[in-house]
């Protein structure tokens, strides 16, 4: 047995898995935590991948290894490869102003979509960089490059012989690389910084960049949304819905998508094709919030809601309790709509919780099949998506064939995937661990279609900026 490694350096800890390198079968783990916070040092990344392998025996015959780390996050160093500050995160969102400026100093969300795919947000590396050079000069002068997390990450693991590299995947996130060129757009660069930097070399998919000190070779890595769809096996024609504390739905695209709205970020993969993804940010904690108030565990609010029938009685729920990225509705709030004395029940308040969160996404698999092509079929994976009432509902929601996975480390294994390649030349088949399959009925493909209609005119109406 060939064995390899995948890490995958997420915001809340890193997690490895080793895998057999023909099989995808995984045959240990280990993980440890990172620090709290939206500003954290990325040697506490370091730190946490030597406490998780601290026992020698995890990587004991590993051949190969590669990194998937959280996307966007911002890593200062100086001239001489140095930490210049803490890492700002994606989920740090101190640069939304500066993302609003920077859209208007190129021209509009226009210009942003055609030149790199996707529109700034606070989430983006352009949009810190840019926060960089307004909030700390003495700071950004010292900066001679900025990589992302899981660049930092792979070149601690070798031995600094090679200078840091990144992949078109991870890249894409950065909004200042063209991944239909392959080329960082410097110009872009300099309109955030004022000048420009020395970035990562772009190496290519299945890449050997160098080698750990006990002798496997190191793949090129790439982002968390990639390595997962490396995971989960995606395909063309196929999407992955992804619901946890905050949601997902992205497909494998041969062209990349240039939406300029910033609903659909034209993201690349890690195979050399396209990654085009939607996010929410409303996802599992809805579903929390409801059964608290409801003064219920999530099992019983599970019983509620698979009670209720499709449509919950007309009882409709907006998620957006935390406002919204998709649509971007960044000021919204959420509204329960539709109650009347006889379909105020705990039971419709549930499903309507349930149906409300999954029709955000259904939402955005929409606006993907409009940029990118027809989905024939869903792969529902998370955390979220192994309550029973999601799995239930998710049908008469999407009215699409579904397959949900059993609970594992898509990233971490689509990581392994990886290094499996840059080993052996060819990208291995590995079995995705599902769970359950369902094909939608004509009963629940009806009620997905009037549930749609019925979200789709309520957010028209509630929310008329969506309507452009």
């Amino acid at each position: 047995m060939r064995l390899v490694a995948g890490v995958d350096s997420s915001t809340q800890s890193v997690k490895i898995v080793v895998c057999d390198a023909e099989t995808g079968e995984i045959v240990r783990t280990s993980r440890a935590p990172h620090p709290d916070g939206t500003e954290v040092s990325a040697q506490a990344w370091l730190d946490a991948y030597r406490t998780a392998t601290a026992d020698p025996s995890l990587l004991e015959g590993v051949e190969a290894i590669s990194v998937a780390g959280q996307q966007h996050g911002m890593v200062t160093l100086d001239e001489d490869g140095e930490l210049v500050r803490d890492a700002l995160l994606w989920n740090d969102n101190r640069s939304g102003g500066d993302a609003v400026d920077l859209i208007k100093e190129l021209g509009g969300a226009a210009a942003w979509a055609e030149a790199t795919g996707s529109v700034p947000v606070a989430s983006m590396t352009v949009s810190k960089v840019r926060w960089l050079a307004r909030n700390e000069p003495d700071h950004a002068a010292r900066t001679q490059s900025v990589v992302l997390p899981h660049d930092w990450l792979t070149w601690q693991l070798g031995d600094r012989s090679f200078a840091p590299v990144t992949d078109r995947g991870d890249a894409s996130g950065t909004l200042y690389f063209d991944a239909t060129s392959n080329e960082y757009r410097q110009d872009l660069v300099r309109l955030a910084l004022g000048r420009e930097l020395e970035l990562p070399r772009v190496a290519g998919p299945n890449e050997v960049v160098g080698e750990t000190p006990w002798g496997a070779v190191i793949a090129p890595g790439t982002g968390d949304n990639m390595a997962a769809a490396l995971g989960l096996g995606l395909r063309p024609g196929e999407a992955v819905v992804s619901l946890g504390t905050s949601g997902t739905a992205y497909v494998q695209s041969d062209r990349q998508t240039h939406e300029v709205t910033g609903t659909v970020s034209g993201f690349a993969d890690a195979s050399g094709a396209y990654l085009p993804l939607v996010c929410t940010l409303n996802g599992a904690r809805n579903l929390v919030a409801t059964a608290e108030l409801l003064g219920v565990d999530l099992a019983e609010f599970d019983k509620l809601a698979q009670s209720a029938p499709p449509g919950s009685e007309g009882v409709s729920y907006l998620p957006y309790l935390e406002g919204e990225r998709t649509p971007p509705l960044p000021e919204a709030t959420g509204q329960l709509l539709g109650l009347t004395l006889k379909n105020l029940t705990p039971a419709n308040l549930a499903r309507a919780t349930v149906e409300g969160v999954l029709w955000s996404l259904a939402y955005g698999i929409e606006v993907l099949r409009r940029e990118a092509g027809d989905i024939g079929r869903i792969t529902l994976t998370g955390g979220a998506a192994q309550s029973a009432a999601v799995r239930a509902i998710a049908p008469a929601v999407f009215g699409l064939p579904i397959a949900f996975t059993e609970p594992f480390e898509s990233v971490a294994v689509g990581a392994a995937r990886q290094a499996a390649w840059a080993l052996t030349g060819e990208l291995p088949d590995w079995k995705v661990p599902v769970l359950g399959q369902h094909e939608p009925d004509e009963h629940e493909v009806k009620a997905a279609g009037e549930l749609g209609e019925r979200y789709l005119d309520l957010l028209h109406r509630n929310f008329p900026q969506t309507t452009a």
